[in-house]
C-alpha cells in the first residue's frame, strides 16, 4: 500500500519527503522494525520512541509518523499525537476489515472474558463463525494465539480482524479494557453492541481515582460508537449510563431491568434459573457456578437477543459452554474437597467468588491468593480483609510479583487480614503454597486458588516463568 493512500486517513501537519512509496508494514516497536515499515513515534509515559529513530532507520523503516522533526533520511509525517494516528493507519492498511465484521465490545472490571465466551458459544449454536479477543487470547476457526494484552494494540488488532475476515468469521466478541479506551485503541470501530458488566476498583495505579476509571469505561458508549448497549442495572456506573443512553437493554437482579432471572439454584457443578428475556421466559442451565455467572449469562443473552438470536438457541449455547479457563473453574476433587481456580484479582471479584463458594461449601472454605506487583497497591489490604472475612482460612502467596519483592506485597495484604483477627499463613512460593493448602483439605471443603486464573506464566523480575495453577494442582494430585 502506498504511503499517500494511508495519509488520506491521518491528521497531518507537515510532510517531509516522498509519499509515493510502498509501505509493507506498520510498526510501533523499534526492536521489531522490518524493511519497508511505516514507524510511529510518540512520547509515552515511560519511553519516548523519538529517541529510537536511528534504530528505526537502520531496521529498514521507509517513513516515520512523528510528533517533531527528526534528524533522519526517511520520509517524516509530522502530527500532533503519534499514538492517535496508529489506529487510523491500521484500519486503512488492513482494508477496513472491521467494517465488514459484526463486532461486540464488552467492558467492565469483571466478567468480560466469561461474557465473550458465552456469546461465542451462543452464536456457534446458531451456526455462525465467530472469533474472540481477550485476556485468554485470540481464537477463531482453528487458530489460537496466546494472550499478550486484553485488547491488542491497533496494528495487531486490525491485522487480526483482516485474518478473521479472510477465515470467514462473521461475529467478533472482544474485551475492551479501560486502558484500550484511554488510549483510543478502538478508534473507528463501530460496535454492533457494547456491554457493560460492572465497574469496581481496579487499575488505580494508572487511573488514580475511581471517577477517572469509570469515565474511561463510559467512552465505549459515547459518540455513537455502539449501535446498541447492554447495561448492568445493578451497577452504579450502569445506573448512570442507563439514565443518559437511549435504546439500551438493561439486565439485573436487584433493580428493574429488561432482562432478569428468577428461581436461581446454584451448585458446585453449575447453576439453573428461569430467564426473563424481555418478557419471554426460558429455563437456563449453566455448567458454571455462582451468581456472578448468572449476571454474565444475562448480559450475553440480552446481546444475543438484540442481534436476532432465538431464545432456545441462546439457552442451548449457554448450556454448551462447559467451562472458561480460570474463571471459577472447578479443576479437581481431592480428598473429597472441590478445588476451584479463578482469575479473581480485584476486591469485588474475590468477594463474589468467595461468597458464592461459601454458600456451596459443606465444610471449610480455604482461599489461596496473592496480588500482582507494580500494580494497584491500594487494593491489597482490601483484598486481604475480604479473603479473611469470607473464607475460613487464608494462604497468602505470590501472584505475579514483577519487579516488587514478594514479601512486601504479602505484607500489604496482611494489613487487611489482621483487621479480622483470623488465623492465616504466608507461603511465598506459589507451588509450595498450593501443596500446603491441598494438604489441609477434607471431605466437604472447598479451596479457591485465586488471582492468576488461566495464565500460563508467573512474572518475576521481567521474566515470565512457565506456571499454571490448574497444571500445578493436577501435578500435585498425580504425585500423591
Amino acid at each position: 500500500m502506498k504511503l499517500r493512500e494511508i495519509l488520506e486517513y491521518l491528521q497531518v501537519n507537515e510532510i517531509i519527503g516522498e509519499t509515493d512509496i510502498e509501505i509493507k508494514g506498520l510498526c510501533t516497536d523499534s526492536s521489531r522494525v522490518q524493511s519497508g515499515d511505516l514507524f510511529f513515534c510518540y512520547k509515552g509515559r515511560n519511553v519516548d520512541s523519538h529517541q529510537k529513530i536511528d534504530e528505526v532507520v537502520s531496521g529498514g523503516a521507509v517513513a516515520v509518523i512523528t510528533e517533531k522533526k527528526l534528524d533522519c533520511n526517511i520520509t517524516q509525517i509530522i502530527v500532533d499525537d503519534g499514538r492517535a494516528q496508529i489506529a487510523r493507519a491500521a484500519r486503512a492498511f488492513y482494508g477496513f476489515a472491521d467494517k465488514k465484521l459484526k463486532i461486540v465490545g464488552v467492558t467492565g472490571t469483571n466478567g468480560k472474558t466469561t461474557t465473550t465466551y458465552m456469546l461465542a458459544s451462543i452464536f456457534k449454536a446458531n451456526g455462525n463463525s465467530v472469533g474472540t479477543i481477550g485476556t485468554l487470547g485470540i481464537s477463531y476457526g482453528d487458530t489460537f494465539i496466546s494472550p499478550e494484552l486484553t485488547t491488542p494494540d491497533p496494528v495487531y488488532l486490525h491485522s487480526i480482524f483482516a485474518d478473521m475476515l479472510k477465515s470467514g468469521v462473521e461475529y467478533v466478541f472482544m474485551e475492551v479494557s479501560a486502558h484500550a479506551l484511554h488510549f483510543d485503541k478502538i478508534y473507528g470501530i463501530n460496535f454492533e453492541v457494547g456491554i457493560l458488566t460492572n465497574c469496581t476498583q481496579d487499575h488505580l495505579d494508572f487511573f488514580n481515582t475511581m471517577h477517572d476509571y469509570a469515565e474511561c469505561k463510559k467512552l465505549l458508549f459515547k459518540d455513537g460508537r455502539c449501535k446498541h448497549a447492554v447495561i448492568n442495572s445493578d451497577d452504579s456506573l450502569g445506573i448512570e449510563l442507563l439514565s443518559s443512553l437511549k435504546g439500551t437493554l438493561s439486565y439485573g437482579l436487584k433493580n428493574p431491568a429488561d432482562v432478569f432471572a428468577v428461581d436461581i439454584t446454584d451448585g458446585v457443578d453449575g447453576t439453573t434459573f428461569v430467564l426473563n428475556l424481555a418478557d419471554e421466559l426460558y429455563e437456563i442451565k449453566l455448567s458454571l457456578p455462582a451468581l456472578h455467572n448468572v449476571y454474565n449469562a444475562m448480559a450475553a443473552a440480552a446481546c444475543a437477543k438484540i442481534l436476532g438470536i432465538k431464545t432456545y438457541v441462546i439457552a442451548t449455547g449457554l448450556k454448551n459452554l462447559k467451562s472458561v479457563s480460570g474463571r471459577l473453574e472447578k479443576v479437581a476433587n481431592y480428598n473429597g474437597a472441590d478445588i476451584f481456580v479463578d482469575f479473581a484479582h480485584t476486591p469485588d471479584g474475590l468477594e463474589k467468588s468467595l461468597r458464592s463458594l461459601k454458600n456451596l461449601c459443606k465444610g471449610r472454605l480455604y482461599c489461596l491468593f496473592g496480588c500482582g506487583g507494580n500494580r494497584d497497591k491500594i487494593k491489597r489490604p482490601i483484598m486481604g480483609e475480604i479473603a479473611a472475612t469470607c473464607a475460613d482460612f487464608c494462604i497468602v502467596t505470590s501472584d505475579n510479583p514483577r519487579f516488587e519483592d514478594p514479601y512486601d506485597i504479602i505484607s500489604d495484604i496482611e494489613v487487611g487480614i489482621k483487621k479480622t483477627g483470623k488465623k492465616y499463613v504466608t507461603v511465598t512460593e506459589r507451588e509450595i503454597a498450593t501443596e500446603y493448602a491441598m494438604r489441609l483439605l477434607e471431605k466437604g471443603d472447598i479451596l479457591l486458588v485465586a488471582g492468576k486464573g488461566g495464565e500460563d506464566y508467573q512474572e518475576i523480575m521481567g521474566i515470565k516463568h512457565s506456571y499454571n495453577d490448574n497444571t500445578v494442582i493436577k501435578n500435585i494430585i498425580g504425585n500423591k
